[in-house]
């Protein structure tokens, strides 16, 4: 018997809910559109963090040092060098040029330098030197890399240094603010959407509060007549759900278009990053944020809306 009692509640409310959401169809419509701003900027904060992500990471993967070696290193100590270098916990990667791949490459940048080439002829030598190119895990790690290399851990067996020059101390400024850089952008981005979320939720809940009002003359009558809170808040709560709902369609919808509109354009700029492939591969992410905030902004703004109401 309850639990039929209960059913029974529960239909009239979710009636009363809809009736009220398709009877004022222009006020459902201009919430819905209100709430699709909200998630839409929620998901488009997603996508941009994304992409910012992505730009990052690329830019770290760009940074490195460049060790020159003195021309007489043997292949043994350069070896032996190169291993130490890879058994640091700072370093992602080493790669070794030897001299002779890397005159290689001087050729071919200067191939159009006719005055550069004959004077590698009459030297006859190659007066290059072998080269280490490191890749730290975190670009703030490269400073403990360039103390390493100019300790006595880089000596050879005759005990004299084979590292004749690192690039660290040219590029230690740029390493630092890229690291700033990096740190500032990440907590501005942060911090812009949770401003601009906090934004879309206030202008959201004063224009669903806006759409109750309409209905306060008919929340008072039902308030006099013996109506409970309860009874009188759920249906406006299942409107602002129906709000979220259908708000979360039109921005997944809308996204589909747009991300595949802007794929082309994001492989360019960021290097690789296609945001259409983004948007599928993390759709069910996309669906659950987009979703349970529409929802829950559409429920919990109508349920705070309609409480100044219940009191006569």
């Amino acid at each position: 018997m309850k639990k039929n009692m209960l059913w029974t509640k529960i239909k009239r409310v979710l009636r009363a809910g809809f009736i009220n959401f398709w009877r004022n169809g222009f006020v459902s419509l201009s919430s819905i559109l209100v709430v699709f701003v909200t998630l839409f900027t929620i998901g488009s904060v997603m996508i941009l963090l994304a992409t910012l992500e992505t730009s990052l990471v690329q830019i770290k993967q760009k940074v490195d040092i460049n060790v020159d070696l003195v021309q007489t290193a043997s292949e043994d100590d350069i070896q032996v060098l190169k291993k130490s270098l890879e058994d640091l916990p700072e370093v992602k990667k080493v790669t070794y040029v030897s001299r002779d791949e890397r005159l290689v490459q001087f050729k071919k940048q200067n191939e159009n330098d006719q005055l550069i080439l004959q004077s590698l002829q009459e030297l006859g030598d190659n007066p290059l030197g072998a080269v280490l190119n490191i890749e730290a895990k975190d670009p703030s790690q490269y400073e403990s890399i360039a103390k390493f290399l100019r300790s006595d851990s880089v000596l050879s067996k005759d005990d004299k240094s084979i590292v004749a020059r690192d690039n660290f101390n040219r590029t230690e400024v740029a390493i630092n603010r890229l690291v700033q850089i990096i740190d500032t952008v990440q907590k501005i981005g942060f911090g812009l959407s949770i401003i601009l979320a906090l934004i879309s939720i206030i202008i959201a809940f004063n224009t669903i509060r806006l759409t109750i009002y309409i209905s306060r003359e008919e929340i008072t009558i039902m308030k006099l007549v013996g109506a409970s809170n309860r009874h009188i808040r759920w249906p406006f709560v299942v409107s602002g759900t129906l709000y979220g709902f259908f708000a979360a369609v039109l921005v997944l919808a809308i996204f589909y278009p747009m991300t595949y509109w802007l794929s082309p354009y994001s492989v360019k700029l960021v290097g690789g990053f296609d945001v259409f492939a983004f948007y599928l591969q993390n759709f069910s992410q996309f669906f659950l944020i987009i979703f349970g905030s529409g929802i829950a902004l559409g429920a919990f703004s109508s349920y705070l809306a309609v409480r100044r109401y219940l009191s006569v």
